[in-house]
Order: C-alpha cells, then sequence, then structure tokens
C-alpha cells in the first residue's frame, strides 16, 4: 500500500443559526445552547509529512490552533507527528464563524490520514476548544454545555449573506459583558458585543433589519431562500467584508 504524503482539506466556517446563553458554570465557562450550521465558506489547509513542523499562513505563531491541535493529538498518541501546514486563510479572523477552531479540526483529520493513526480525535479535539469537536464532521447540529455536547439537526434549506466590518471582538469580553448585562432574542451575546464594541451599532443600522450576530461576533448574516436574493443583499453593503454562502452537509472521515 502507497504511504500518503500529503493532504489538502476544506476547514469550513459555521454559523450560529440561533444561540442562547444559559448561564455561567462553577469552571468559570459558560453553558450555551445553539444551533451550528456548517457553510461553504472555507479556509483551506494543506498538510504534508515532515522531519520538522512549519506553518505557512497561521495567524498566531506558536499559539495558532493548527499547532494546539498537533501538540494535542502527539500527546494523545504518544509520538511525534512533524508536519509541514500551509493555510490558506478566507474566513476572517475573529469573526465568530469558527475558523480557527476548524483549521483545527482539519490539522487533527489530516495529521490521523497522514499517520495512519487509530485513535478516536474526539477527547484531542475537545481539548484544544469546545467548537473544535463539531467540525471533526460538520453538518447542522445543536451544541449545549461549552458547546461540545452535540446532538444531529436537520440541516437548513437557506442561502446566507454574511457581512463582517472588517474588525474583531473578544469572544472572552463577549462572555464577560454578558455576565453584566444578558442578552436576548436570536443570539443572546449581541447586545454584551455591542455594549463592548461601540462601532458595531453603525455597522449593524447600516445593515438593515433582518440581520442576526453569529456568535459572539462580529459578522452577521441573513438568510434568503435563493442564492440570488442573498447576493442582491451584499450588493449594496460598503466599507466591509461580505460573501454569500450555502449550507454543506457533514463529511465523512478521511
Amino acid at each position: 500500500m502507497v504511504t500518503l504524503r500529503s493532504l489538502a482539506i476544506p476547514a469550513h466556517a459555521k454559523l450560529n443559526l440561533w444561540l442562547k446563553v444559559v448561564g455561567r458554570r462553577p469552571d468559570g465557562y459558560h453553558e450555551v445552547d445553539t444551533l451550528m450550521q456548517a457553510i461553504s465558506l472555507h479556509d483551506l489547509l494543506i498538510v504534508e509529512r515532515a522531519s520538522s513542523t512549519d506553518l505557512e499562513g497561521g495567524v498566531r505563531g506558536a499559539d495558532d490552533l493548527v499547532l494546539q491541535a498537533q501538540r494535542a493529538l502527539e500527546s494523545a498518541v504518544g509520538r511525534p507527528l512533524p508536519a509541514r501546514f500551509r493555510l490558506v486563510k478566507r474566513i476572517p479572523v475573529g469573526a465568530g464563524l469558527g475558523g480557527g477552531s476548524s483549521d483545527a479540526a482539519a490539522a487533527l483529520r489530516a495529521l490521523r490520514r497522514l499517520y495512519e493513526l487509530d485513535c478516536d480525535l474526539t477527547p484531542v479535539a475537545v481539548a484544544v476548544g469546545a467548537d473544535v469537536k463539531f467540525f471533526l464532521s460538520g453538518g447542522a447540529m445543536v451544541a449545549q454545555g461549552r458547546g461540545d455536547q452535540l446532538l444531529p439537526a436537520r440541516p437548513s434549506g437557506e442561502w446566507y449573506a454574511l457581512a463582517w466590518p472588517g474588525f474583531e471582538v473578544s469572544t472572552a469580553r463577549v462572555y464577560a459583558a454578558w455576565d453584566r448585562v444578558g442578552g436576548e432574542g436570536d443570539n443572546h451575546l449581541a447586545r454584551a458585543a455591542l455594549t463592548i464594541e461601540p462601532r458595531l451599532a453603525g455597522f449593524v443600522a447600516m445593515l438593515g433589519d433582518g440581520w442576526r450576530m453569529t456568535g459572539s461576533g462580529s459578522t452577521f448574516f441573513r438568510a434568503f431562500p435563493e442564492r440570488a436574493e442573498a447576493e442582491r443583499a451584499i450588493a449594496s453593503l460598503r466599507g466591509c467584508w461580505a460573501t454569500v454562502a450555502r449550507p454543506i452537509g457533514a463529511w465523512g472521515a478521511i
């Protein structure tokens, strides 16, 4: 059998179609109840077996979630898994779309295949980050607890217009603000995000009615039954990043 030397894996973004914050846990994390839907927007992670590890295109150096995922998997299997990673970023950073977590999950899946590992990636993914577990399979899931308790859900059939104002919002600061101001509506974190980032209020006003925030921000989305309608919704937007995406189903193991 020929040993596989490299893989290219799309690392898909997600939307939180609704998000409720249930409360704060004794360990400092928050309990959530949210519907997560994988979408066609994606980064591309190219992974190659190598004699030493290198990452091209990461955004946080040694703290990049791709490298964190690799170290966590090495610890789990008790052996080095050196690889050359090249990350082509298409998902805005710090935008509530789960790009970093998806990149980490893609790294875990690629390393398992390249090194022919017989191991369960789930506990490794949870150790890296709560959302990473979702990105091992994608599709549509209701996520509860810290976001790592997943239940399959009916996939969305809509198209989405996405708009990002060009700046990120700190997830930790948003949850800390939620402790003070609470939340309601489709996304319980929206009020908290607006509290810590005043620029979001102007962005929301520019978007108009029907737009919802995903995750802890700062991307907003609007659902449409047809792609053409979603494209028309972003055509008039100025001064921000915008795109159209469709929901995608779960992907199989590689």
